[in-house]
């Protein structure tokens, strides 16, 4: 009695199919082994689908070279590539956070190659790799010294590891917060081998409650920006000049004792690096990396890559006393920032050197400050090449709000303006949304109530035509 054939084992070939790809151009541009993996991939697919199958279908070579395109476009959007950030969200985590100026990416790659790293072209000595930033930040701020690392959260263990390690860290319930990727300060210290000392409730810290918690253990008094979210109505938290003054009169009580130190530090996160003075700053209740130094903070730390509009780092600033400690703390060397970053850090700041150059090409600050009259015009034009490309759908400007996002500006919309996409019952928001991420260029836009909005706070002028295009093959794009 003969067996039905196994449906398996009317596949093609793997070097059938590695033929057939050699000679269609959809895969011109992958490598052979992309191809051959995702080929493979393909043809296990199928074989599953099969294995109950009674009888072994048409075999459909085509279909695999489909299949196995698919899967390679999918691997393709997995790397990074650039995308249309149509969000409205300036500092958007997931798309990157801060867009580095031209100068700034001139200068990454131009150090793509050998440069003087830390080699000093003068004597022929080695260098320093972050000596030219780090004066930089001191010219900029007035600080004594400063440390950069490759991010805040680093910034943040340095300070406790270097400063505080088996002492106490005085800290507010109030600002024990988490941070990106489910990150939650409490851990960072527990990590840093410090003592945490839990003052006062999630609402109401008082001056009163730190004097109370410091004892000789005191290393330092901790105050943490809750950068990502606003505590409002009735609360109380003492602000860093009051910390400062106690942390003065306590190290005057410890001088004249024997064996007293320098501490406690009084250290700053601000997180968000708002370098300078701004009305958007102001009216957000940001505080600014120039108000902490003011005050009189022994130690600022906060990010590259948020409001300073720089490339991902942590910066630290403050007494060279306690920079030196944390610069010869083996963690230092762990997380210090490699040459691309230095490169692009270093461009950023020295635009700073010229505040009204620094307002016009350091993308985030200029996107945060464009008035939303400009962008409601700017927004009548996609409309215009929207409708040209899909006569048949429905567009209209409109005013709406979006934020800075990255933790930066929290709880503070911001006036912008959108065209707005209204899409039929026969067409939902989310696959016209996937249609646009998955599609060359990648649009990333936002959705609400069945509308697809693209927020021009972040769109460049030489992208309308671009999502216009974007627009027309989501609509043409197969279901």
């Amino acid at each position: 009695m003969n067996r039905p054939a196994d449906p398996r084992t009317a596949l093609p070939s793997i070097t059938a199919l590695l033929d057939a790809a050699a000679h269609d151009p959809r895969f011109a541009h992958f490598a052979r082994a992309e191809v051959t993996d995702a080929l493979r991939a393909a043809v296990e697919m199928e074989r599953g689908r099969r294995r109950d199958a009674a009888a072994a279908p048409e075999t459909d070579r085509d279909a695999l070279l489909r299949q196995a395109l698919e899967g390679l476009g999918r691997s393709r959007r997995e790397r990074l590539s650039p995308v249309i950030n149509a969000t409205g969200i300036v500092l958007h985590t997931g798309l990157g956070r801060a867009p580095l100026a031209p100068a700034a990416i001139a200068a990454a790659a131009a150090a793509g190659g050998y440069c003087n790293l830390e080699f000093d072209l003068e004597s022929g000595d080695r260098g320093d790799r972050t000596a030219q930033v780090e004066r930089l930040l001191v010219r900029l701020t007035g600080c004594e010294a400063a440390l950069v690392v490759n991010n805040n959260a680093a910034a943040t263990l340095l300070v406790l590891a270097g400063l505080a390690a088996g002492r106490e860290a005085v800290i507010s319930r109030g600002q024990l917060i988490e941070i990106g990727g489910a990150f939650r300060l409490p851990d960072v210290m527990a990590c840093s081998g410090c003592v945490m000392r839990e003052i006062g409730t999630t609402n109401k810290t008082r001056l009163a409650d730190y004097a109370e918690a410091v004892s000789d253990r005191t290393a330092l008094l901790l105050h943490v920006h809750p950068s990502n979210y606003r505590i409002e109505g009735f609360t109380e938290s003492p602000d860093t000049a009051a910390l400062v003054a106690l942390a003065r009169r306590v190290r005057s009580q410890r001088a004249g004792q024997a064996g007293g130190d320098d501490a406690p530090f009084v250290y700053d996160d601000l997180g968000s690096g708002a370098l300078f003075d701004d009305p958007l700053w102001r009216m957000a209740s940001e505080p600014t990396v120039a108000d902490s130094l003011a005050a009189g903070a022994d130690l600022v730390s906060f990010s590259g890559d948020k409001l300073l509009g720089g490339p991902q780092a942590g910066i630290i600033l403050g007494r060279r006393d306690a920079l030196g400690r944390l610069r010869r703390h083996p963690l230092a060397r762990a997380m210090r920032i490699d040459k691309l970053t230095a490169a692009a850090l270093q461009a950023t700041l020295e635009l700073y050197l010229d505040p009204p150059r620094a307002m016009e090409e350091i993308p985030a600050l200029r996107l945060l400050h464009q008035p939303p009259t400009q962008l409601m015009e700017r927004a009548g034009r996609l409309i215009e090449l929207l409708r040209t490309a899909l006569p048949e759908e429905i567009f209209e400007p409109r005013a709406s709000e979006s934020f800075a996002g990255g933790g930066a500006l929290p709880a503070w919309p911001i006036a912008t303006g959108v065209a707005a996409w209204r899409l039929g019952p026969r067409r939902s928001a989310a696959e016209v949304s996937r249609a646009l991420r998955i599609g060359t260029p990648a649009v990333v836009a936002r959705i609400a109530d069945n509308e697809i909005l693209f927020d021009l706070r972040t769109i460049d002028d030489a992208e309308l035509e671009r999502i216009a295009a974007a627009a027309r093959r989501a609509v043409d794009q197969p279901k």
